[in-house]
């Protein structure tokens, strides 16, 4: 399907969504916001997540500028809750009008009052998206000369979900510069016009970065930790392969887990990694970071995840999958290890093993990489560079 097909496509379906937009819009008038705000957050959650701490540093970076943020969808925890309600934003949940597939209507209705009350505001908002359906959806019916922003992590479901909402996004931010590439690759596939080529901006997730270390342990016990979820695409059950692959070895290695993982693992390798479930408090997660030597990634794919951020800002060594931009910061043998293919799910366990044998033999080499990860994490990842391209980024759309 090209690009005018997806256009027409768009089209086709708002005739039929229009009069849902005009009783929201009614609604809107009915029940007016009670203030009005320079800038409008659509996110779909605020449960754990890598997307979901990027979007509450996001909402940090404009320090609650008379800023509202808007959730579209269930969370499963409250993990980043009170780091967006920190930043000052005005909260508001509609997921129970929104995420609900046997009331769906009154996701249509909520696109008119959403878009009602932007469009009222005696001053030019700015809308941003953070891979957020429904701020798709409600894209065509913001007025023209409104700047809407998006934010893609990675080449994935939503990169054809936006397709035909592309005349209506003013800049598109992506955080990998190999999926930049990913998607010009589409737009040329799909034959999408080059002005929105320039559309595309590059902007790094940055991290608070850490201070006081204490130095690490190198004599002992070598703790390999992972952080995320368990979801298909993390394959967190190659790690737990890997872990049994090297404590059938005797090789003095921990494997740490955090996250929602244990579904994601079959039930005959639980007992080689050490689970620490989900955790909600930021510093104890810091604090297994410190703990750890090695962070370790098998997805099948990722944007760039900031678990290798936090990692490395943390004097790990980094074990992954070469995926999005993660050949860019790792560099096999200096930093860190790739495996060298990521479809072969049996040569990456062989691999995963064979790498951390030669840590555990090599704990100089193993030192080295983890400091060398700190310096670099201290020149690249520095959140207070991510603060600036963000406050600059809405400062220039706000004077167009």
């Amino acid at each position: 399907m090209l690009f005018k097909t997806y256009i027409l496509k768009r089209r086709i379906e708002g005739f039929f969504i229009y009069p849902f937009i005009i009783i929201g819009r009614l609604l809107s008038v009915v029940k007016p916001q009670s203030k009005e705000y320079e800038n409008y957050f659509f996110f779909p959650f605020y449960h754990t997540g890598g997307a979901e701490k990027v979007h509450s540093l996001i909402t940090q970076s404009v320090r609650g500028q008379n800023s509202i943020v808007i959730f579209t969808r269930r969370s499963v925890d409250k993990k980043f809750y009170n780091e967006f309600t920190n930043s000052g934003c005005a909260i508001k949940d509609i997921s129970r009008f929104t995420d609900n597939k046997f009331l769906y209507f009154l996701n249509l209705i909520y696109r008119g009052i959403m878009s009602g009350y932007i469009n009222k505001q005696k001053e030019r908002p700015l809308v941003f998206n953070g891979q957020c359906n429904f701020a798709y959806k409600i894209s065509p019916w913001i007025k023209t000369g409104i700047p809407q922003v998006e934010l893609i992590h990675s080449f994935n479901t939503f990169s054809w979900i936006r397709i035909p909402f592309l005349p209506f996004i003013t800049q598109s931010i992506m955080i990998s510069r190999v999926r930049i590439e990913d998607h010009l690759r589409q737009y040329k596939k799909l034959k999408i016009p080059k002005e929105y080529y320039s559309r595309i901006r590059y902007i790094i997730n940055g991290i608070a970065l850490p201070e006081g270390l204490k130095k690490k342990n190198y004599t002992g016990q070598v703790k390999v930790l992972y952080v995320g979820r368990g979801t298909e695409e993390k394959r967190v059950q190659l790690i737990a392969d890997i872990a049994k692959n090297v404590l059938e070895k005797e090789l003095p290695v921990e494997f740490v887990l955090i996250g929602d993982v244990q579904e994601a693992i079959p039930a005959a390798l639980v007992k080689y990694c050490h689970l620490l479930g989900h955790k909600s408090d930021d510093q104890e997660i810091s604090q297994e970071y410190e703990k750890a030597h090695i962070v370790i990634i098998t997805s099948s794919t990722e944007g760039f995840p900031m678990v290798i951020e936090e990692g490395m800002a943390r004097e790990c060594a980094v074990l992954a999958t070469p995926v999005g931009d993660i050949p860019i910061h790792v560099k096999n043998g200096e930093n860190g290890f790739l495996f060298s293919s990521v479809t072969d799910e049996t040569l990456i366990v062989k691999e995963g093993v064979d790498f951390l044998t030669l840590l555990v033999n090599d704990r100089e080499l193993l030192q080295r990489m983890g400091q060398k990860n700190g310096e670099y994490a201290r020149l690249h990842f520095d959140i207070e560079n991510f603060n600036k391209s963000y406050q600059q980024l809405f400062k220039q759309l706000r004077a167009k």
